[in-house]
């Protein structure tokens, strides 16, 4: 055998044993990884758990110990039970009055959030005019404000108005561009499309509007979308801004129904079964979009956060 030959098995040999070992790390490590992954959603699956597991207990049950996980028997009807119930709070309000009110703020709010957030991001990324970066800036500065200073200036100027006891408080401000953080999350994705695009629509004769509309958009679906299931979160869960401009029981969304709902069970004795079951069927809509827009979801705050 030629010396050179040898020299290729010597170092083959070497070679070998420490791409053995580098993948035994890589392994280690991805187990070690996905073992944390694990015992974190474990702890924060838990209260979730809990919540469903006590909302399908009878009454005995809620307080025994130790604990039981898993009811016995099962009850379903306490959903039910807790839907009829919801009417105890005002006559004449139903849990699908409720819902209606819900998402009727939900949705308007989150369409509005989504729409002038993407227009204001689409000015700040692709438009130049004097002061456009001081603009920004101070833009974004107003996410130091604590919303607790400015409740009682909008309070004033909503009563002003003669508009307290209505949705448009909880609707109206949205299509004002009322979220920074989704403004900057957009304007991000924006600035990493390349010019040449719009430069090429122009040319063809688009003019801005529709650049906006069939071009950039759909190139920013991800952080779009996950726009609109951070606004459909909050919206959905918004329990101050409910309280504060609502007066009448017809008009309350689910988050405030819950809380009277609560008060009228605790007369008694607290039905902790009931408020489960409503809690539950509060959060499966949150927790179904965002199974359904993970991937966009995720791909939009990640993607977003690294380029531009």
């Amino acid at each position: 055998m030629s010396t050179s030959a040898q020299t290729l098995d010597r170092d083959a040999t070497m070679i070998d044993p420490l791409a053995q070992r580098r993948r035994r790390m890589d392994l280690l490590a991805r187990v070690l990884i996905y073992f944390l992954l694990l015992v974190g959603a474990a702890i924060i699956l838990i209260p979730v758990l809990w919540m469903i597991s006590t909302s399908l207990k009878t009454e005995s049950q809620l307080f025994v110990y130790p604990p039981k996980w898993v009811p016995d028997p099962i009850e379903f009807s306490n959903y039910v039970d807790a839907w009829n119930s919801l009417g105890s709070i005002a006559p004449g309000l139903t849990f699908w009055r409720i819902i209606g009110n819900t998402l009727f703020i939900t949705v308007l709010a989150m369409f509005a959030e989504m729409f002038s957030a993407a227009v204001v991001a689409y000015g700040f990324a692709r438009f130049y005019f004097k002061g456009r970066d001081v603009i920004f800036f101070i833009m974004l500065a107003t996410m130091m404000i604590p919303p607790t200073l400015t409740r009682v200036p909008a309070f004033l100027i909503w009563r002003e108005l003669g508009l307290l006891n209505t949705y448009d408080p909880l609707t109206v401000p949205a299509w004002f561009a009322w979220g920074p953080t989704y403004i900057f999350l957009l304007r991000q994705f924006f600035m990493t499309i390349p010019r040449d695009m719009e430069d090429a629509a122009t040319v063809d004769g688009a003019n801005p509007i529709q650049i906006f509309f069939y071009i950039m958009l759909p190139l920013v679906k991800p952080a779009f979308l996950a726009i609109g299931v951070l606004s459909f979160q909050g919206n959905w869960n918004n329990f101050e801004s409910p309280l504060i401009y609502l007066n009448t029981t017809q008009m309350f969304p689910l988050v405030l129904a819950i809380r009277f709902f609560q008060e009228s069970l605790s007369k008694e004795a607290p039905k902790w079964h009931y408020m489960m079951a409503m809690a539950t069927m509060m959060a499966a809509p949150i927790l179904a979009l965002f199974f359904v827009a993970q991937r966009y979801f995720i791909e939009g705050l990640t993607v977003g956060a690294v380029k531009g």
